[in-house]
């Protein structure tokens, strides 16, 4: 049966003082929310079960159900009605008659809404159009729903009131309720594979007296009891390197960040980030690692390695293409020439040109990392790994042996936006302690997103890390990316927002 919606009238506040009036008759008749209704069907199992059975089949078995939902639909024609009702697995619809329930609690569900939890209790058939059906034997109204649902089935056509009332929009939009089932299944895809690959699933700290792990500005709060400060983790990197060090070789997170940084279609203040490390690895090998789990998780969840994001399609199953920074610039922005990669004051005329904000304290390597982000990420739309990160804007990242300006450091980037970051792992106390150092001098000049100086890792990493290799991937982005979401807003259930007016 196709879905509809009963047109809700414009005065929304006459329809909840009249269903506020019929609640008030429900409280003087007796309990008006009833909690000792047990189903025990729910519909996609009695479709399931029943849908493929024959007319007369299934009225000579008559198959007793007992089920729940929110009534999605009603149609009300004399001595017999029809109705939709969704549970959390789908819906189906109820039949309702004079003859099978008694005309007094017919006539009951007829003052019914729209929006109304009900429990049924009947027998499966088939109607004349051969749509599976449940026979009400008895009904109870167990929830009564004051606001009226909006007016088009489809949805919430405000993009804000989706965000803000994910309540209202996960009951009319079927689509978004499909994003969140996607969402839950790529977490837990992704979890089964970091455990069959011997990860250890760990938790760490989420209140840090330091924050550390990445370059972010961090949200500070109050602990009243040892009265000192904390910051809500940015990062659980430096957590997670200590465990290495501890014996964990093989650890990984799913876990909640908090960065005090703009709200846009890619950022969130608090996001989810999958974070692991692995001893005796090296960026290479988790480029190589990323792109099998990536494949892995899309073949699991869609069934298939081929997706469509904004019209475009992507196979996850190619090789992934690789650039570096200049190398990306240089394919996307053929007019800049390398002589002015190469020269600092030829960047800065180019970024103000472009009205690109740089930072004033950058060398020719942060300054060429700010033209790449703002001129060639978007351009990034299939897999693609950007590596050589210069060493001044990667403390925690290993220095390569063949060149010390940069890193052995990766980005991968699909659809346009940055999805992992990952490298091999610094392990030399002294050198990550001389780069905490010039972090500090950064961030005493104002920069506040520098690091600052843990003495305590500093201090782990004096035990001894083995050569170790470590990534981050932004699970809302991958959420994203495998339900052809727009906005990060899309897959984050309750996003963060202003304060409503």
């Amino acid at each position: 049966m196709e879905e509809q919606q009963t047109p809700v009238p414009q005065d929304t506040n006459k329809i909840i003082e009249e269903r506020r009036a019929k609640l008030a008759a429900l409280r003087d008749a007796g309990i008006a929310f009833p909690n000792d209704f047990r189903r025990s069907d729910l519909a996609s199992a009695v479709l399931a079960q029943h849908g493929a059975a024959e007319r007369d089949a299934l009225e000579s078995t008559a198959a007793s159900v007992k089920m729940a939902g929110r009534m999605m639909l009603k149609r009300v024609m004399g001595k017999a009605s029809f109705a939709t009702i969704r549970d959390m697995s789908g819906q189906i619809q109820v039949y309702v008659s004079d003859g099978d329930t008694g005309k007094k609690s017919h006539d009951a569900f007829k003052h019914y809404d729209i929006g109304d939890i009900i429990g049924v209790e009947g027998t499966v058939f088939k109607t004349q159009k051969g749509e599976l059906t449940v026979r009400a034997r008895a009904l109870r109204l167990l929830s009564k729903s004051l606001r009226p649902l909006p007016e088009k089935f489809h949805g919430l056509t405000d993009q804000e009131l989706k965000y803000r009332q994910r309540y209202v929009d996960l009951i009319v939009n079927q689509d978004t309720r499909q994003v969140f089932v996607h969402r839950s299944r790529i977490i837990q895809a992704t979890r089964d594979y970091m455990l069959a690959q011997q990860y250890l699933e760990v938790e760490t700290p989420m209140m840090q007296p330091i924050p550390g792990g990445a370059a972010a500005r961090p949200f500070v709060t109050h602990h009243n009891a040892l009265d000192m400060q904390l910051f809500l983790r940015i990062a659980p990197e430096l957590y997670l390197k200590r465990l290495v060090v501890g014996g964990f070789e093989k650890v990984f997170e799913i876990n909640r960040n908090f960065r005090n940084e703009g709200i846009s279609t890619r950022h969130n203040p608090e996001f989810t980030m999958l974070e692991f490390y692995s001893a005796y690895e090296n960026y290479e090998d988790l480029m190589e690692f990323i792109q099998a789990m990536v494949l892995d998780i899309a073949q699991r969840v869609l069934g298939t390695s081929k997706i469509s994001y904004q019209g475009r399609d992507i196979d996850l199953a190619q090789p992934y293409q690789r650039l570096t920074i200049t190398g990306a610039i240089r394919k996307y922005r053929p007019d800049i020439t390398d002589a002015e990669l190469g020269d600092r004051d030829a960047l800065i005329a180019r970024l103000k040109q472009m009205k690109i904000a740089y930072k004033s304290a950058d060398g020719i390597g942060g300054l060429q990392l700010t033209l790449f982000e703002n001129t060639c990420e978007t351009e990034l739309f299939e897999p693609t790994y950007i590596t050589d990160y210069p060493a001044e804007v990667s403390p925690l990242a290993r220095s390569s042996d063949a060149n010390p300006q940069f890193t052995e450091r990766f980005e991968l980037y699909i659809a346009g936006r940055e999805i992992a970051n990952g490298f091999s792992e610094l392990n030399d106390p002294e050198d990550q302690a001389a780069r905490f150092q010039e972090q500090v001098k950064q961030k005493d000049a104002g920069d506040a997103e520098a690091m600052h100086y843990d003495a305590d890792y500093i201090r782990a990493l004096e035990y001894g890390l083995p050569p170790t290799a470590g990534a981050g991937i932004g699970i809302d982005r991958l959420v994203m990316l495998l339900t052809d979401s727009p906005s990060i807003r899309d897959v984050i259930l309750f996003p963060q927002m202003r304060p409503e007016t």
